[in-house]
């Protein structure tokens, strides 16, 4: 035979504690926290970063212009990885044609395998300097995922934290709750009977 004992510190009884009641109550708190204010919060978070981000990249796509240059005949000089795009691990020296102003070239970061004669797009900055390609729409959707999760996942992590030191607490309430207790019942317990 099986009793029943879902939902024992909801239900008022001789053995529940004060601390039975704040736990269960930290229960309720702790999954509505983590099953809709962590969603909410990375969405909110994601969303944000995305306008953001989007905002930047059409900022940066107005300000830089592309050209299409051909890599110059010579060697590729190999750059550390903690300088720069990983992608593009390599730079050469290309050349283009610019309108109004002549052929010109630069040294720019170009993609591994980048041989003599092969044509590179080149992003300029309004000073005619070479700089990074603007985040395309891919970059922009993980930037936001990242942040998003992030965020929820920080939400996630403050809450439970929480919880364990309430959990912790409501233990240590009860203990002494308990221990007050055997303190006025033991010596009933303990005594030896005539």
């Amino acid at each position: 035979m099986r009793t029943q004992v879902h939902g024992w510190r909801w239900r008022r009884n001789p053995l529940r504690r004060r601390a039975d009641v704040v736990e269960a109550w930290t229960v309720l708190v702790v999954a509505v926290l983590l099953f809709v204010v962590a969603p909410l919060t990375g969405v909110a978070a994601g969303l944000h970063a995305h306008d953001r981000a989007r905002a930047l990249a059409a900022d940066q796509r107005a300000r830089r212009h592309e050209v299409r240059a051909v890599v110059v005949a010579g060697e590729t000089e190999r750059r550390s990885v903690l300088e720069g795009d990983r992608r593009h691990p390599y730079r050469a020296q290309v050349r283009w044609t610019e309108p109004g102003k002549g052929v010109r070239t630069a040294w720019v970061r170009v993609p591994t395998g980048t041989r003599a004669g092969d044509p590179v797009p080149v992003w300029l900055d309004s000073r005619g300097r070479s700089v990074a390609a603007p985040p395309d729409d891919v970059a922009v959707w993980q930037h936001a995922v990242t942040l998003g999760l992030c965020a929820a996942g920080g939400v996630a992590s403050v809450v439970l934290l929480g919880h364990l030191i309430v959990r912790r607490l409501a233990l240590r309430h009860r203990l002494a709750e308990w221990e007050r207790e055997w303190a006025r019942t033991g010596p009933r317990w303990t005594q030896p009977r005539m």
